[in-house]
């Protein structure tokens, strides 16, 4: 569904995405979600709410995954 969103990680050699690719991530993919560029005023809280919470999920992710065999890829 949301083929335009960004890897953060490369599949093997891992990065450290930064607070800002993170959050035009989530951005990226409350949009589609939504279906929406832009909210409507009266939409913007939960919209920026769920940005925030997305971010925070995918920093998490990113923060978790161990990519084994990676050391053996990047020499």
């Amino acid at each position: 569904m949301c083929r335009s969103i960004k890897t953060l990680r490369p599949p093997v050699i891992p990065e450290e995405a930064t607070e800002e690719e993170i959050r035009a991530a989530a951005l990226q993919y409350v949009r589609k979600v939504s279906g929406f560029r832009a909210p409507a005023a009266h939409n913007r809280a939960v919209f920026d709410q769920a940005v925030e919470a997305i971010a925070a999920a995918t920093a998490e992710l990113l923060d978790g995954l161990e990519v084994r065999g990676a050391a053996a890829h990047s020499a």
